[in-house]
């Protein structure tokens, strides 16, 4: 196959549009951030974002490459089906329950990340720690992004990969790092646009394509595969339970999400973005979901791409832009890959924001450097932001599995940060002991657990662990178990180490973690931010 020129120009321009719209954004935020605080400015856009770039940023943050890709594939593998895609209604119910329960509490108290909770419950270090488990998730959702916008271009273009992985990077990178939430939400904006667009345009032709026939007939009956609706065998419910469950729990504590509602002019708004959006992400499932059903509907000897079938091939994964070049007019084809790379840009920046804005508030600027300045704490950001986009652009060259990668993603988030977060808000009394015991246990059964998709066996094999081709499957629900778990653990330890030291059973002086007070005292800095204008973080005040 040639080099497809169009698609490189058409690509080329759309990338181009998206830098100038970032670079144009972050002019606009340095003219608004005259007597605000620039850190503010950089990590929750001066908490002033309106409800119609909020909600644009919002939903363009969930519906990303991974997403609109593995929906796609999750409908047409023969094995899976529509019944099997739970993203869509996952992510929808998440982000209603955390408008519901969490935006509130999180606003409340000036917030600036997902983590000041935890340090201000927990305290400074065993926050540090906590850091750990959304670092690697937001690491591996950027490179699962990178690495579905790889596999598109190769296939439609027929450039490397790698090019396009480093092209993407470099651009999510520069202008994020020059206009902070500005940029990305404002480059939000023209994503969305360009997502919702292209894909509804593809659709038409590719439904009508000679090759394909009814998907209405096919979602029931036999044709060229098993029916696109799917089926849940009963031996595969704990898992499917247990997948929904993550998607809908380990979706909330993420700080892409919170940076969204912390930055919204106000709470009322705040729950507004965070319900629209979970729609917006319902809807924008809808072309992917036609874009599978129209795969297991065609016979691919029809087409340019011939038997066997992309199942067969092992290309199910690319099943998406394999739709869009061999179903769809090239002119056409070219404006749906222009949709799937504005769907990885879109969530690319706002995994690459989260991660730079937690290590330079929450462990450069009370851990590593107290006394930083607010131009300082914004260097520390954007070095870590650049740091922590190469390591990820490097993880995609190494990416076989867009799905597995993108679903592995939040695992810890979910096993171990969401526990942590409900006990931080909803039981402030709870302690860093438990949080602690938590974290160990929470870590230890999930590794001993296994993961197929790294090729690691399980130690522990809970009830119906089967093997399967070599490979050990878990069809117990033990993410959701191991969160559960994890949950009990810290209000247990935690309830039983006051109680220890309350009773005297322990020795006043082996409390290291000081849960029984009289050496610190933490000061929410919202009660002197409106006199001194202060960044707003958690200050601790020493005693003796």
């Amino acid at each position: 196959m040639a080099l497809n020129i169009p698609g490189l120009v058409s690509v080329s321009v759309f990338f181009t549009l998206t830098l100038a719209t970032g670079i144009w954004a972050s002019w606009k935020s340095r003219k608004d951030q005259q007597n605000r605080n620039p850190t503010e400015m950089a990590m929750v856009g001066g908490r002033n974002i309106n409800i119609f770039l909020g909600l644009f940023s919002a939903t363009a943050t969930w519906v990303g490459g991974a997403y609109i890709e593995s929906t796609a594939e999750i409908v047409y593998l023969p094995s899976k089906g529509l019944l099997w895609v739970q993203a869509p209604l996952g992510f929808a119910l998440s982000l209603a329950i955390g408008g519901f329960f969490f935006v509130n509490p999180m606003r409340s108290k000036n917030y600036m990340t997902v983590m000041d909770p935890l340090q201000e419950t927990y305290g400074n270090m065993m926050g540090a720690l906590l850091f750990i488990p959304p670092l690697l998730g937001e690491v591996f959702w950027f490179a699962a992004i990178l690495a579905s916008l790889g596999a598109t271009m190769r296939v439609i273009l027929d450039i490397g990969g790698s090019l396009a992985i480093t092209i993407s990077a470099c651009t999510v990178i520069l202008y994020t790092l020059q206009g902070g939430l500005y940029s990305v939400a404002y480059t939000d904006v023209i994503q969305m646009v360009f997502i919702t667009l292209s894909l509804w345009i593809c659709i038409p032709f590719a439904l009508v394509n000679s090759a394909t026939e009814s998907i209405y007939y096919t979602a029931t009956h036999q044709s060229y595969q098993d029916p696109w609706i799917g089926k849940i065998e009963k031996h595969y419910l704990g898992r499917w339970l247990d997948d929904f469950f993550y998607l809908v729990l380990g979706s909330i504590p993420w700080q892409t999400y919170f940076q969204r509602v912390l930055s919204a002019a106000s709470t009322g708004q705040a729950r507004l973005i965070s319900y629209l959006s979970g729609l917006g992400c319902f809807a924008m499932a809808i072309p992917s979901v036609l874009t599978g059903a129209v795969a297991a509907s065609t016979d691919w000897n029809q087409t340019s791409y011939g038997l066997p079938s992309p199942f067969a091939r092992g290309e199910s994964a690319m099943i998406l832009p394999l739709v869009l070049q061999h179903l769809c007019p090239a002119y056409i084809s070219i404006t749906g890959l222009g949709a799937i790379a504005a769907a990885a840009m879109s969530s690319a920046d706002s995994a690459l924001l989260s991660t730079g804005s937690m290590f330079a508030h929450n462990i450069y600027r009370k851990i590593l450097r107290k006394k930083a300045s607010e131009t300082e704490v914004l260097w520390a950001m954007r070095t870590s932001m650049l740091v922590f986009g190469a390591g990820a652009a490097g993880l995609a060259f190494y990416s076989s599995s867009v799905y597995d990668l993108w679903f592995l993603s939040g695992e810890l988030v979910y096993a171990l940060l969401f526990p942590q977060l409900c006990c931080a808000l909803f039981a402030p009394s709870t302690n860093t002991y438990g949080s602690a015991a938590g974290f160990l246990v929470g870590l230890l059964l999930r590794l001993l657990a296994g993961e197929p998709a790294l090729s690691i066996p399980p130690v522990i094999r809970y009830p119906a662990c089967s093997l399967v081709n070599g490979t050990y499957s878990q069809l117990f629900p033990f993410k959701t178990f191991t969160m559960l778990l994890t949950l009990g653990t810290i209000l247990a330890v935690s309830y039983l180490a006051k109680a220890l030291f309350q009773r005297n059973l322990l020795p006043r002086s082996w409390d290291v973690c000081n849960i029984m007070g009289g050496t610190s005292i933490l000061i929410p800095l919202q009660q002197v931010e409106k006199q001194e204008r202060l960044p707003t973080t958690a200050l601790e005040e020493k005693h003796s």
